[in-house]
């Protein structure tokens, strides 16, 4: 089976034999119950496919999708004149490159279509509508417009350059006007980005579009489902089944837990992440593919920014103004969080009409808290082997191990980074240092989080063979951490459990920055006692 890793052109996947998930019955519900849409997806989530598909369906290239669904649907298989704009390629922090890319398209349409050149005459958008009303014309068809990454000349100077991001804004608001200057002349539009940006005047000259990002009749538009996976790769499933030595089934759990647990609306339906999936089966590995692309710059300049911590962000409900549009002109990271695919929607309440949001599966996870916590943090220490360590340990029922490799973590986290002349900021820094590590242990594991959003920093770690109830402390002791679970009866629902249970109470120095205090408690009941000498 040939993967189509990096391949966004829907002729050469179809002419080259690639392996097709097909999408077209969507698409052709799409193109006739609506005519202008916006459609708002992760980054290497099949944004530039779908408009591929669009474009060579619009061509009328009837040929190329022989056997699929749509070619028991469509019967005219009109050819129209399609203008396919494409952001991906820029570097828009450049002054320039935006009306140097949009006179390029322009330019060539116009000569296209016989039309004078009129750089300097005209505005983007009264070119644009001379070469619409000249294309259907002259063909007798109306236009299709599709632009792909319409927002990335704004996220390339977001938050960098207020000037030039200003700048960006009225050239795009200039050119999207021809939406509602030429309506009478286009048949279809369609706009894909990351983020959907509100009150920012890039919409405003045309009606808004039609908003497909979290409708239920689109929401497996792009991605993989689990009834998609099953069928067009059982093979590669138990190929990879196989080289890891596990049955089909367990694969497809393993498969689940890193992949697959995107949902963009109230229906909840699985999605997988189309990128990483193909990366793992053409290499036949389970890695962390997508967030090895790199994470997006706007996104971290815009953390750098944030007061609020990732737990008091993940795990709680939110209104979809909430998290759905970007309002430029205030510091809230959680949509472009939500919208660059780092947290995705995990439940609904239809009383409220609210959403559950955290993170998709365990390769956002990951990834993401890495790239968090070294920031963060800071340690000496490389983050994802000390990870892997205390995981193992975790596996052996090995305690004074994990005793060991916290103390030796939190040791190497540099003074000026914990240090906190506030009483609530040390306790905000040590809440949030406990809940990135065990944020990240949790990949691994199975995590169950004990009231987070109150403060409290306990947990519970559940691995093969051991049940592990952590509870911390900030410059208490060892014993009134134990006491604790005792109390809030944290470990009750693992009474009858086979697996060995431990709790665990610590206590964590503010003046020295690791574990000062620590004691096990086995199921036998024996409490096990550890101070950590004070460092010369």
């Amino acid at each position: 089976m040939k993967y189509p890793i990096g391949i966004q052109s829907f002729d050469r996947i179809m002419e080259d034999g690639y392996v097709y998930v097909d999408k077209t019955d969507l698409i052709f519900r799409l193109t006739h119950e609506g005519s202008i849409y916006f459609l708002s997806r992760p980054r290497r989530f099949g944004k530039s496919l779908l408009v591929s598909t669009l474009e060579n369906y619009y061509l009328g290239r009837k040929e190329l999708f022989r056997g699929l669904a749509i070619d028991g649907l469509e019967t005219e298989w009109a050819v129209h004149p399609v203008f396919h704009v494409d952001f991906n390629g820029g570097n828009f922090a450049n002054p320039g490159e935006l009306e140097q890319k949009i006179n390029f398209y322009l330019t060539q349409w116009e000569q296209q279509y016989n039309l004078p050149v009129r750089t300097n005459e005209l505005g983007y958008g009264d070119r644009f509508i001379r070469v619409l009303e000249a294309a259907h014309r002259q063909t007798g068809r109306r236009a299709v417009v599709l632009v792909d990454e319409y927002d990335k000349p704004i996220l390339d100077v977001l938050d960098v350059d207020t000037s030039l991001e200003e700048r960006h804004r009225n050239v795009l608001k200039a050119f999207y006007s021809v939406f509602k200057g030429a309506d009478s002349h286009l048949q279809f539009v369609l706009l894909t980005g990351v983020t959907k940006f509100s009150q920012v005047s890039v919409f405003s000259g045309f009606n808004q579009p039609d908003d497909i990002s979290m409708d239920a009749r689109y929401e497996t538009l792009c991605g993989i489902t689990q009834e998609e996976l099953q069928r067009y790769f059982a093979g590669p499933i138990r190929e990879l089944s196989t080289v890891y030595g596990c049955t089909e089934q367990e694969m497809l759990q393993r498969l689940k837990e890193q992949y697959n647990g995107y949902h963009f609306s109230e229906q909840l339906t699985d999605v997988y992440n189309p990128f990483s999936l193909l990366n793992a089966f053409g290499k036949k590995n389970i890695r962390d593919y997508w967030f090895s692309t790199g994470t997006p710059t706007y996104l971290i300049r815009l953390l750098s920014h944030f007061k609020e911590n990732m737990n008091e962000l993940t795990g709680k409900y939110y209104a979809p103004e909430e998290f759905i549009d970007y309002k430029a002109d205030v510091e809230r990271p959680l949509p472009m969080i939500y919208q660059s695919g780092y947290l995705t929607i995990k439940a609904y309440d239809r009383d409220f009409n609210t959403f559950l949001l955290d993170f998709p599966n365990n390769e956002v996870k990951n990834g993401f808290l890495t790239m968090l916590s070294a920031a963060y943090l800071q340690p000496k220490e490389e983050t994802g082997g000390w990870i892997r360590s205390l995981v193992v340990a975790l596996r052996r029922g090995d305690v004074e191990q994990v005793r060991t490799l916290f103390t030796s973590f939190l040791s190497s986290i540099p003074y000026t980074m914990r240090r906190k002349a506030d009483e609530s900021e040390r306790e905000r820094y040590f809440q949030y240092t406990f809940y990135l590590i065990l944020r990240l242990v949790s990949v691994y594991t199975v995590y169950v989080e004990k009231a987070q959003s109150q403060g409290r920093v306990d947990c519970v770690l559940e691995t093969a063979d051991y049940v592990y109830v952590f509870e911390f402390k900030l410059d208490g002791t060892a014993a009134e951490a134990l006491q604790q679970i005792e109390e809030k009866g944290y470990a009750r629902e693992y009474a009858a459990d086979s697996r060995k249970l431990y709790k665990i109470g610590a206590s964590f120095s503010s003046e020295t920055g690791t574990i000062s205090d620590w004691a096990v408690c086995p199921e036998s009941g024996n409490v096990t006692k550890k101070q950590t000498p004070d460092p010369e």
